[in-house]
């Protein structure tokens, strides 16, 4: 977005355009508009897109009048997990390296007195000033310019805590690097330190989080956040107070609608659980938080339940969990795998069509469809996994309480 098409998207005739065609096709009202004098089409299409994505993204936010850029968009916390940070940092002033659309600082300004927004990109950072006077949020100070320069200019203990969301490119490449990343929480560690008590890095939700210590030696947590099941962010706590000697400390946070937040911490990994001689009546695969943070031994220990296999996260116990985090299953069948016995099975049971999930096992997902010529349905779901021994395994269930038959 240039400036210009910022500028005309605030015009009150530009803005009621907005409304006017907020369900319409955003490639079509382009198309529809293009060339004619005194409509930034094309900046309006953006906004009609962004707005329909905005509206699961930031369903409390989108009533206001706000702009986006779908790549601002893209890159942006959601509104739960940045209420959810918001709620984790606690102290007088924070300062937000690489602000972006400004999501994170605008929950902050909830928490801190003083909240300090930088962005690099001249136009984004015009477009969170604006979005921050609708929103209310007039204790965010905005710097347009380098996160890194503007720290610096702060005297040292300045601000409670320093959260970093950088930009993940390597070469052009998306990256998952955190050295790759900019601002480089790597290189910049001392100086974070020296500005502040505390950092946190927004890190990629695919970010090995085993051996992190030895980039950050200030690192003391490793916070993995869902929502609804789908792992959206790996926080890095780091701060002055954590002791090298201190092992890290691992929490997952699965968010979940009409729900309180399931949280499991611990040490990854930190004991094993023993393994059940064969599956149980239920079966489950722990939420994909819990997964990444290397917690399932601790949420099993909780629970007394038992794994499958010591290769996979697959739990199994007699009994119904009545608040799993992750998805249940009631288990029909586990049987050895064989190609000739798993298809006399799928076949006595008349199951041509099941979704297909894989752990610890050689084929793909894609290779058992072929194989067995299963159609997608989530009427019947197999696993192909391993057995406490080792031996491959397919295991048949459906879904507590489901309506699905076979």
């Amino acid at each position: 977005m240039t400036s210009d098409e910022f500028r005309r998207l605030l015009e009150p005739d530009v803005r009621k355009l907005i409304d006017e065609h907020r369900q319409d096709d955003p490639s079509g009202f382009a198309m529809r508009f293009h060339g004619r004098d005194g409509i930034p089409a094309r900046a309006i299409a953006e906004q009609i897109a962004c707005g329909r994505k905005a509206a699961k993204k930031l369903p409390g936010l989108v009533k206001r009048p706000l702009v986006y850029t779908a790549l601002s968009l893209e890159q942006a916390s959601g509104e739960r997990t940045a209420a959810f940070k918001a709620g984790l940092l606690e102290g007088e002033r924070i300062l937000d390296m690489s602000g972006g659309l400004g999501i994170d600082a605008f929950f902050f300004s909830r928490r801190f007195r003083e909240v300090v927004y930088c962005e690099r990109d001249e136009v984004l950072a015009a477009i969170a000033a604006h979005n921050f006077r609708e929103l209310g949020a007039s204790t965010v100070d905005v710097r347009q310019g380098d996160g890194v320069r503007a720290l610096e200019t702060f005297p040292d203990d300045h601000f409670d805590w320093i959260y970093l969301d950088p930009a993940r490119r390597e070469r052009g490449r998306r990256s998952v690097a955190l050295e790759a990343a900019s601002p480089n929480a790597v290189a910049l560690h001392d100086l974070l330190l020296r500005k502040a008590g505390n950092f946190c890095v927004k890190a990629s939700p695919v970010l090995e989080t085993g051996g992190l210590r030895e980039k950050l030696p200030s690192l003391y947590e490793v916070l993995v956040v869902s929502v609804d099941g789908e792992c959206k962010e790996v926080l890095l706590l780091s701060g002055r107070g954590s002791r090298r000697e201190a092992p890290v400390r691992s929490r997952a946070v699965c968010l979940r609608s009409g729900c309180e937040p399931f949280v499991v911490s611990g040490e990854a990994g930190g004991f094993a659980v023993p393994l059940a001689d064969a599956p149980g009546e239920f079966f489950y695969e722990p939420d994909p938080a819990i997964i990444k943070a290397r917690l399932t031994p601790v949420l099993a220990r909780r629970l007394g339940f038992r794994f499958i296999n010591r290769g996979s996260d697959y739990l199994t116990s007699p009994e119904e969990a009545a608040d799993f985090p992750g998805r249940s299953f009631r288990l029909l069948e586990a049987l050895p795998y064989k190609p000739k016995t798993v298809k006399k099975f799928l076949e006595s049971r008349g199951i041509t069509g099941a979704s297909v999930q894989r752990r610890d096992f050689p084929l793909s997902p894609e290779e058992i469809r072929r194989k067995f010529r299963l159609k997608e349905s989530d009427a019947v779901y197999l696993f192909f996994t391993r057995d406490a021994g080792g031996g491959l395994l397919c295991i048949c269930c459906t879904r507590p309480r489901s309506s699905a038959s076979v």
